[in-house]
């Protein structure tokens, strides 16, 4: 069940489309009156142009007249008119025509937008890169900690097969996921002596000052905010070992919290110097199941493997 809810959340839009044609085409065989019922067929091109672009609208278009056509030619009397054969040819060709034409039109419109949406997006992520980049310069431990988590969660989102629009709400979290702590004191942030009970707790606090800033920007970041929100909790909520049950973090928050902990681990901090790579693999695999997401860490094994092993091992 969980596999095709996911094929069917991945492929919605051409799911969407062939019910509707599915639809209409079953209706069409319960209606006399064939000629009037084509203009329903309008409903499939659009939408298909409306959400997956013009190629596939122009495709969803010549299915439905090849459809029309093989059944015109295999039944000639599923057309009840008083109509001679030329003429409704004729009709038949004028909406085929008008049928590819909105088609082109409509599929046209959505390229047009999608290409401003994109680059839109480009544009606030490159604003959200230099918003990071500024946030850290002040720090040298953390300096790109956010660049470097947000690339390594973007690359875990894909290997996890996850909406290309999950993907660009959890990069964006990613980037903005320690924006909270430009509400906490620098000095405490830079701290080499280790914190006290208190003080853990008001960097702790970081993830909930971060979703009251963002709130701040309204609409624009509210895929982010829950994400940021939760980036710190566990997998598992640290309650008794008797009582032990998943906690429902968004798969956003787990994806960050694993390349978050694994760059916090790797990195030279005030107070320690950086493990080894393959010490900080090794300690993700240790609280997988428990702090971190099994899923998530293995497909950031993966993505390690194959994007990362051999960049940032030392030699």
């Amino acid at each position: 069940m969980e596999k095709l809810k996911s094929f069917v959340m991945n492929h919605f839009e051409e799911s969407l489309v062939l019910a509707i044609a599915l639809v209409i085409i079953v209706v069409n065989f319960l209606v006399v009156q064939k000629l009037a019922f084509l203009n329903f067929y309008y409903l499939p091109v659009l939408v298909a142009g409306y959400v997956m672009g013009r190629r596939m609208a122009i495709l969803a278009s010549l299915f439905c007249i090849t459809l029309i056509v093989f059944s015109a030619i295999n039944n000639p009397h599923i057309f009840l008119t008083e109509k001679s054969s030329l003429l409704l040819a004729t009709d038949l060709m004028v909406w085929s025509g008008f049928l590819i034409l909105a088609a082109y039109v409509v599929g046209t419109l959505y390229e047009q937008r999608e290409k401003k949406i994109s680059e839109l997006k480009n544009a606030y992520i490159g604003v959200l890169e230099i918003l990071a980049k500024y946030l850290e310069s002040y720090d040298r431990y953390t300096r790109s900690h956010s660049l470097r988590v947000a690339d390594y969660a973007t690359g875990i989102a894909i290997a996890m097969d996850l909406p290309r629009s999950e993907v660009e709400n959890i990069k964006v979290a990613a980037l903005l996921h320690d924006i909270g702590k430009i509400d906490i004191s620098s000095d405490l942030i830079k701290k080499a002596a280790a914190l006290s009970g208190e003080e853990k707790e008001i960097v702790a606090s970081h993830p909930r000052k971060g979703v009251e800033l963002l709130s701040a920007v309204g609409g624009v970041l509210k895929d982010a905010m829950p994400i940021v929100d939760a980036h710190h909790e566990f997998f598992v909520e640290r309650k008794s070992s008797e009582d032990k049950k998943t906690s429902k973090v968004p798969i956003g928050a787990r994806i960050i919290c694993v390349a978050d902990s694994f760059d916090a681990m790797v990195t030279d901090r005030p107070y320690r110097k950086g493990m080894p790579h393959w010490e900080a693999m090794d300690e993700l695999e240790r609280c997988s199941g428990t702090q971190f997401d099994p899923q998530v860490v293995e497909a950031f094994k993966r993505v390690y493997a194959k994007d990362y092993a051999e960049k940032l091992e030392p030699v």
